[in-house]
Parts: C-alpha cells; sequence; structure tokens
C-alpha cells in the first residue's frame, strides 16, 4: 500500500547526571573533588533509505525514543554518550514540526539530519572546585533530550509530472515511454497511487516521470484522490496535461484543462506558474477539425501541444525530445529549506515555573521553558545575551532570585550557563 503521510512523536535521550565524588588514595590526606560528566543522550537522526518508496514502516511504530547518556562516575570518569537513534525513510520525506507547522527537515540528499538533539549530560562536581569551595557536595544532572511531534510528508522527486482528469491515458503514456508498468483500465482510478518511471533518450540522457492519480474538480479540497496526491506535483520540474480530445465520457475537453488548470491554482499558486505542455491524447476518436480546434485552444494560451495515441505509441516521441528539450534548461528538482526555530518575542514569553536551589553558595535556577532557551542562546553574541537577560527580567526569575536571598556577586547557574549576579 502506497503511504505518503505520517504521524510520529520522537524523543531524543537525555543526558546522564554529573557524579559527586571525592578523590581516595592512601597518603592522599584530601583528593579533592573528582566527579565526572554525564554523558550525551542519544539524536534523533533521520537518514535516506533508497529501498524504501512510502511511509508504510509509520503506521506499525509511532514513537521513536533515543537511550539516555550514562551518569558520570568518580576518578573524573565521565559517563558514556548514547548512540543516537537513526530513523529510515524514503527519498523525498519532508519533517514538520506538527506543532508550528515549521519545517524541520527535507530528506531528498544522502546524509544525516540530527532531528532531535539529544541532552547535554550534566557537570561533575570537579567544575565546581574554587578557592573558596574546595570540597563542592553537589553536581548537575543531564538535561533532556529534545522530543517533538512531527508530521511526515513525501513529496515524490521527479521531473514530469503528468495530470489530468482519470482514464485520459497518463498510465499508458507511462507504460510506453519507460520500464515502468502501472495498472491499466478502462475505470477511473485505476492509478491509486503515484507511479514513477524513467525515460530514456539515448547515452547518458534520462529523466523520470511521475503518473499522477486522476484529478477532478475540487480535488485541491480532498474530492476524489484529492490533495492527498496533488502534493506530488509540487516538485516536479515541469507538467504535462493530458487531456482526451474526443470527449469520449462525455466532457468537454476544453472545461476539463481549464479545470485541472484551477485545480492547480488554488493548491498551489506556484503550480500555476510551473512550465507545462499539454497532450492531446485518443485522437484517433475524433476527427481532425476536433483536434485543430483544441490546438488552437491551447496555443491561445501560450502552451505547446502535441496530439498522440499512447495506447499506439503514436505521436508519443515528438513529446518525449519536446520535455527532454525543456528539461535541459530549467533548474534541478526542488529542495525545501529548512526554517530555524524563531525565539519568541520577550514580552511574550509566559512567566513559566522556575525550581531555585541553592547548594554551597550557587543558585541553580531550573525550568522545562528555561532549558529551550537556554538551547537557542549563542554565549558570542551580544545581543543574544542581551536577550537573554530580558527574558530572564520580565518572566520574573531575577524577582525569583531576589526572593531566594541572593546577593551581588553571588553565582547563578541555568543549565549551561553561569554568571554572576549583579544588582
Amino acid at each position: 500500500m502506497f503511504i505518503d503521510y505520517a504521524e510520529i512523536h520522537v524523543q531524543a535521550g537525555n543526558g546522564g547526571d554529573g557524579a559527586v565524588s571525592f578523590h581516595r588514595e592512601k597518603y592522599v590526606a584530601a583528593g579533592g573533588p573528582d566527579g565526572g560528566d554525564g554523558g550525551r543522550g542519544g539524536d534523533i537522526v533521520f537518514r535516506v533509505d533508497p529501498s524504501l518508496s512510502t511511509l508504510a514502516d509509520f503506521r506499525y511504530r509511532r514513537k521513536y525514543a533515543a537511550a539516555r547518556g550514562e551518569n558520570g562516575r568518580g576518578n573524573r570518569c565521565a559517563g558514556k554518550s548514547a548512540p543516537p537513534l537513526v530513523v529510515l525513510v524514503p527519498r523525498g520525506t519532508v519533517v514538520r514540526d506538527a506543532a508550528t507547522g515549521r519545517l524541520m527537515a527535507d530528506l531528498s540528499d544522502d546524509g544525516d539530519v540530527v532531528i532531535a538533539k539529544g541532552g547535554r549530560g550534566g557537570w561533575g562536581n570537579t567544575h565546581f572546585a574554587t578557592p573558596t569551595r574546595q570540597t563542592p557536595r553537589f553536581a548537575k544532572s543531564g538535561t533532556p533530550g529534545e522530543a517533538f511531534d512531527l508530521k511526515l510528508e513525501l513529496k515524490l522527486l521527479a521531473d514530469v509530472g503528468l495530470v489530468g482528469f482519470p482514464n485520459v491515458g497518463k498510465s499508458t503514456l507511462v507504460s510506453v515511454s519507460s520500464e515502468a508498468k502501472p495498472e491499466i483500465a478502462n475505470y477511473h482510478f485505476t492509478t491509486l497511487s503515484p507511479v514513477l518511471g524513467v525515460v530514456r533518450m539515448g547515452e547518458g540522457n534520462s529523466f523520470v516521470m511521475a503518473d499522477i492519480p486522476g484529478l477532478i474538480e475540487g480535488a485541491w479540497q480532498g474530492v476524489g484522490l484529492g490533495h492527498r496526491f496533488l502534493r506530488h506535483v509540487e516538485r516536479c520540474r515541469m507538467l504535462v496535461h493530458i487531456v482526451d480530445v474526443s470527449g469520449s465520457e462525455g466532457r468537454d475537453p476544453k472545461e476539463d484543462f481549464r479545470i485541472i488548470n484551477e485545480e492547480l491554482r488554488k493548491f498551489n499558486p506556484e503550480l500555476a506558474e510551473r512550465p507545462m505542455i499539454v497532450a492531446g491524447n485518443k485522437c484517433d476518436l475524433c476527427g481532425d477539425e476536433a483536434v485543430e480546434d483544441f490546438r488552437r485552444f491551447v496555443e491561445a494560451q501560450g502552451y505547446a501541444f502535441f496530439p498522440m495515441m499512447a495506447a499506439i505509441r503514436h505521436g508519443v516521441d515528438p513529446l518525449l525530445n519536446k520535455i527532454a528539450e525543456m528539461l535541459s534548461t530549467l533548474p534541478p528538482v526542488e529542495r525545501f529549506e529548512p526554517e530555524p526555530a524563531p525565539l519568541p518575542d520577550a514580552d511574550q514569553v509566559e512567566r513559566g515555573k522556575v525550581e531555585i536551589r541553592k547548594e554551597d553558595g550557587v543558585y541553580f535556577v531550573e525550568g522545562e521553558w528555561l532549558l529551550k532557551l537556554v538551547e537557542r542562546l549563542d554565549p558570542d553574541d551580544y545581543e543574544s545575551i542581551q536577550y537573554f537577560d530580558l527574558v530572564l527580567e520580565r518572566t520574573g526569575v531575577i524577582e525569583a532570585l531576589r526572593a531566594a536571598g541572593i546577593e551581588e556577586g553571588d553565582t547563578v547557574s541555568i543549565y549551561d550557563v553561569e554568571f554572576n549576579f549583579v544588582n
């Protein structure tokens, strides 16, 4: 079964906790702190598997969780970092954050993409030793790994997309011009899933043609097979609009042409601007006058027209030659650029709950919303630091620290960020 949409949940591994330990050795009276750091949690990594062609595997498994990092140990032994959890997807898979709709990755090329980062390991007490704090009896916990609800969409990578009403000859054209063997029958919606065929035009010259299941009026709203398969047209470098010029099913070819173009425009306005040529099929079922009338109608709108009888391959070669000629001048198949996670407006960040505890003069501040803020902080960027200070002030963190009894010069630790408090 062809599955091109799935929803899953991913959870990266939490970081291991830092260790509280002191060096013990014969004849060494005060060896000092030697607690090691916790290991990093496993990432969630997406990888293209060329052997996959659908998202069917995600029907049976919807939750993916990476392993936790190991805790630190004494003698400055750091915990082992957890390996990444690799999720295999077919080429052309687009990953979105279900909560915001943000495009996180386009798996169209080889190479791993980290979708959810594992938590950082906590620091052992070795890091907290100072001339005035020589025996720190505390360490940092590991940070939680990122978690997302994801929407996966498969958008096929093809040079040419065949569009048109059901039963106009799209599958027949693919079958006579490539090695693909789609099901062909004299009834609507014979093709229930997109079919890819490689059309070879000679040594070193070929292109991929996609047979998109038939569209009908209202497809952009989900009528018929609907927009479920319109998404596969979005990546195509050009379109071939196939029309039954004979009107063998009682429809007007000109009206068919108008309706399909309108459905493409409503689904995605950019598709209306995509390079397109028109193929008039089943010319043997009507007279030359009807074919020429439709040719004038199409060419008046600026499209090239090619009459054909796909079942006997009559007129197919000129069409394929024109497709190859146009593709040589067009840019490559579109890849979607990931969208960075935006920083929220400092005025609109909710006053979240924080936990403050004091250990050996250090004020530890923790909160799930603060962790997300720290992960986006760039300590080398002045504006990023300013934004961080502004959020702490406006969300009540500074106020909470004052209520906890902090004084000027005391150390504040917010996950991986440490600073001295200034009133």
